[in-house]
């Protein structure tokens, strides 16, 4: 089954000298999605370097608040009122992590959640690099019909038996990931790694949960999953500079972008968000926070992943492009002067 699907990926005999010596696969469920939502269970998977299992582990985390959806993850209050607090299980978490590259599927939103819990407990985690195994399908330009894990599981052939567990997940990312890395080495590919910064303090904002709110979980499994998902919650207000360009319209397939132009951005990126869009204003477009009939562009690596921007650049017929097409537009914007 998996071992007949990964034959052709099979370890090669010369190893990427470059490539990490050991990775951690991380999944954990939260509350929800947004800056001050919590991890109420977390597992991680000890690979060494070319993908085995060396062991795994996994813990509940008392989050000292309402469990969310728990029609998603299955864990009440009851269940999570004995369980140990962040700040009680940060050093075996720690011990997981430590000197090695930490994988997840949709990696930014599970690094952010474990950053600001070690934050919390006035720690840092041991992280200094992650790899997002959307990034790394899309390096291996893998046939999915989405960046769904159930979808890159389904490719290599593993079962998962219990969605929204976070064992059970990085138990998948698990065996997922290890055919995708051996993948990447017998064709010597860069691996899509990105750095980690861990946050030094924090404070939780008192927003209050509405009755009735159907924030999704985070991790792996909850990727793309919702309608509620909103992968850019957390990320915190940036004031930039109003763009001196005016708008110039929508973006025309076959043509260059031009200075002025709005762009949009959802979902997950392999690269930082913030630095995606930097680039962006650097090239003299405008970063729009929503879509509008006035929007150029929208940026996104799931169009079908039934988020409200998408919903809305179908119903306003606002082009959309991945991030690969983005980045390659980006390399010759048009000035705004031309015609």
């Amino acid at each position: 089954m998996l071992e007949d699907r990964t034959a052709e990926a099979s370890s090669p005999t010369q190893w990427p000298a470059a490539y990490p010596k050991g990775y951690a696969v991380v999944d954990v469920e939260t509350t929800g999605l947004a800056r001050d939502d919590r991890i109420i269970s977390a597992a991680v998977y000890r690979l060494d370097a070319r993908g085995e299992v060396e062991d795994h582990w996994y813990t509940l985390v008392n989050p000292e608040r309402d469990p969310g959806p728990v029609w998603i993850h299955g864990l009440t209050s009851d269940v999570l009122e004995g369980a140990p607090l962040f700040q009680d299980i940060a050093e075996e978490f720690s011990a997981r992590l430590e000197g090695r590259v930490l994988v997840a599927h949709n990696a930014v939103f599970d690094w952010q959640m474990i950053a600001r819990e070690y934050a919390r407990a006035e720690r840092e985690a041991p992280v200094r690099q992650r790899l997002c195994t959307i990034a790394l399908s899309k390096e291996l330009a893998l046939p999915l019909p989405n960046h769904k894990l159930e979808s890159l599981a389904a490719h290599f052939g593993v079962v998962q038996q219990r969605a929204h567990h976070a064992l059970d997940d990085a138990r998948v990312l698990a065996e997922a990931f290890r055919p995708s890395l051996r993948a990447a080495a017998s064709r010597s590919i860069r691996l899509p790694l990105h750095e980690c910064r861990p946050l030094t303090e924090w404070t939780d904002r008192a927003v209050p949960r509405q009755q009735g709110s159907s924030g999704g979980v985070g991790g792996g499994g909850g990727y793309g999953g919702y309608s509620s998902y909103r992968p850019t919650s957390w990320r915190p207000a940036r004031k930039r500079p109003a763009c001196p360009y005016p708008n110039p319209g929508r973006y025309e397939e076959g043509k260059p972008l031009k200075q002025g132009m709005r762009v949009a951005f959802s979902g997950d990126t392999s690269t930082e968000r913030d630095l995606l869009e930097d680039r962006a204003i650097e090239a003299g477009l405008h970063v729009a926070t929503s879509i509008s009939r006035l929007t150029s562009l929208l940026v996104t690596n799931d169009p079908d992943s039934g988020t409200s921007k998408v919903v809305k650049a179908r119903q306003y017929g606002t082009p959309v492009v991945d991030e690969a097409a983005f980045g390659q537009l980006l390399g010759n914007v048009a000035p705004a002067s031309e015609g």
